[in-house]
């Protein structure tokens, strides 16, 4: 991983020189903005800050930020990331894809990055649409959803992405909002700290395509009863007046929510992001409901593991002591083995 060093750069120098092309009032501008304003907090030059991108909306972000970048191919960023990771363990290296790139044709490669715990920061814009295509259903993407290419309804049952990535093992999981800058960057400041696979769920708004798909989370109306916003080592309470809280069932596996009121304060669940048993955070992944009520937000998993680059050169560099001959000794000595001819 890329070691911090003194400078001081602005949100201005992650600014590239490319007009940025989404459509107006995308959620892709508050995210982007957000980034470029967080990034110089990590004191990382520019020139050994990679961003990578596969195929949609979302995956056009390289070219707006003043790093290096690649936009690859459809899926497959976390495999070229990972390729990059290794080789160059000095960068920095962010993954930016969407819900129909990581979670379709992507998705081994995405699982695979994760449970390798590859030293990657992956945010997936989840905008539960295709919008560069003009609005068919993707993989998270509601049952019974009405798009272009679902014309009576959809009739597949979307993945959850944290779920998903929490299945892998990711060794941290987070999740925030397009619109809230404060959280967004809170998150990432967290996922950017972290040693290993660092993935982040972004509710990204789609006005085109799926206006509205999360307003129940930012209306000032609803957004105080919906989010459950996760600090860790605090009691897990929300709605206006902190009147819901989280429990274990009795007897049972998994989470639920209650009243505060009617609930003894020993029985409300605290949260611990760095649990090494991924069981509590899936099942904070399992809470919101189809309208989105109970959907947490903030770090749910943050635990230590051996890094795959870390594993990989250590493996290396034993390979390379072991060695004794220079390789122009050992190309001969291959050369000479078993039985030779001259050729006149």
């Amino acid at each position: 991983m890329s070691e911090p060093v003194a400078l001081k750069l602005t949100a201005k120098d992650f600014k590239s020189d490319q007009e940025v092309r989404w459509c107006p009032g995308c959620g892709d501008y508050a995210i982007l903005a957000a980034v470029q304003q967080f990034m110089p907090e990590l004191n990382i030059a520019r020139e050994n800050t990679v961003f990578v991108s596969g195929i949609g909306c979302s995956s056009r972000f390289p070219y707006y930020m003043n790093t290096y970048g690649m936009h690859s191919i459809h899926g497959r960023a976390p495999a070229i990331a990972t390729g990059l990771s290794v080789s160059r363990p000095d960068l920095s290296v962010w993954v930016v894809t969407g819900d129909g790139d990581a979670l379709s044709i992507g998705g081994n490669h995405l699982i695979h990055a994760l449970r390798r715990n590859v030293n990657l920061k992956i945010l997936l814009f989840n905008n539960r649409i295709y919008g560069l295509t003009k609005g068919q259903y993707s993989p998270t993407s509601e049952v019974g959803k009405i798009t272009k290419s679902t014309p009576v309804g959809s009739a597949d049952a979307p993945f959850n992405p944290l779920s998903l990535a929490l299945g892998a093992e990711a060794t941290f999981v987070g999740r925030t909002i397009d619109s809230d800058r404060k959280h967004l960057q809170s998150v990432l400041r967290a996922a950017a700290q972290h040693q290993g696979s660092a993935f982040v769920e972004i509710y990204q708004n789609c006005n085109i395509f799926n206006d509205g798909a999360f307003d129940q989370l930012k209306e000032p109306a609803t957004r105080d009863d919906y989010l459950i916003r996760l600090e860790h080592g605090q009691p897990i309470t929300f709605g206006k007046d902190g009147q819901f809280c989280v429990v274990h069932p009795p007897g049972g596996f998994g989470l639920e929510v209650r009243e505060t009121a009617a609930t003894p304060a020993e029985e409300i669940v605290v949260h611990d992001a760095g649990v090494n048993d991924p069981a509590y955070a899936f099942a904070l992944s399992r809470l919101p409901g189809l309208d989105l009520r109970n959907t947490p937000i903030g770090v749910f998993r943050s635990v230590d593991r051996p890094s795959y680059d870390s594993v990989v050169q250590e493996q290396v560099a034993a390979a390379k002591a072991k060695v004794t001959e220079t390789p122009e000794q050992q190309l001969a000595g291959l050369l000479a083995t078993g039985d030779t001819w001259t050729i006149l």
